[in-house]
């Protein structure tokens, strides 16, 4: 239980941001298109990535050694560092919807969501590579659990940004709101930074 609850947050930092693919969901939930499809492709995007992510780093496992451990850290250190040098750069940063609604068709909202999702190189380094290197100590059935806490997350953020865009837009569209969401990735990351950090200096 507590690898599924490691998961759900780790999942849920990653994906509180202010992205194009976030936006893009919240959009879609203030123009009423299309939202449960464009927030189920989301979804289960994210899951495949995930558990492809976690299944990569389990197969090749056999084929680790010191050297490569602990390269595999130090990359994964160097990305939470970048990665909370852009949330504090984010945090001073605005947004702004657009609520134009637009006379676009099913087929038209498919492919742009699965744009907004595949072409986004984020979405990589976030789920196949952070996710899946993060988890690569855990034994089999904790990596299951931490994929599943990390989908649920993705689950439940782009079903409320989807649905709840038009109450939550005012909240969102909030510079402080998103400084607030910020801090806590922040120190959340900060935490999994010095986690690594001690892996590394283990090495040695």
């Amino acid at each position: 239980m507590e690898y599924l609850i490691l998961g759900f947050f780790t999942g849920l930092s990653l994906i509180l941001a202010i992205g194009a693919q976030n936006i893009f969901v919240i959009e879609q939930g203030l123009k009423r298109q299309f939202i449960f499809t464009v927030c189920l492709i989301c979804s289960i995007s994210d899951y495949l990535l995930i558990f492809l992510g976690i299944i990569l780093f389990e197969y090749f496992k056999n084929y680790y050694n010191e050297t490569v451990e602990l390269i595999l850290n130090i990359l994964l250190l160097i990305f939470l560092l970048h990665f909370i040098y852009s949330k504090i750069k984010s945090s001073f940063s605005n947004i702004d919807f657009s609520t134009t609604k637009s006379e676009e068709n099913f087929k038209s909202i498919f492919l742009k969501t699965l744009g907004f999702t595949y072409l986004n190189p984020h979405v990589y380094s976030d789920t196949v590579f952070f996710l899946g290197n993060f988890s690569k100590n855990l034994i089999l059935i904790n990596k299951i659990y931490f994929g599943l806490g990390a989908t649920i997350s993705s689950f439940l953020f782009f079903f409320m940004i989807g649905y709840l865009a038009n109450f939550l837009s005012k909240y969102l569209n909030n510079k402080k709101t998103w400084f607030y969401i910020n801090v806590f990735v922040v120190l959340f990351m900060t935490v999994l930074s010095f986690y690594v950090l001690n892996n590394i200096l283990n090495f040695y």
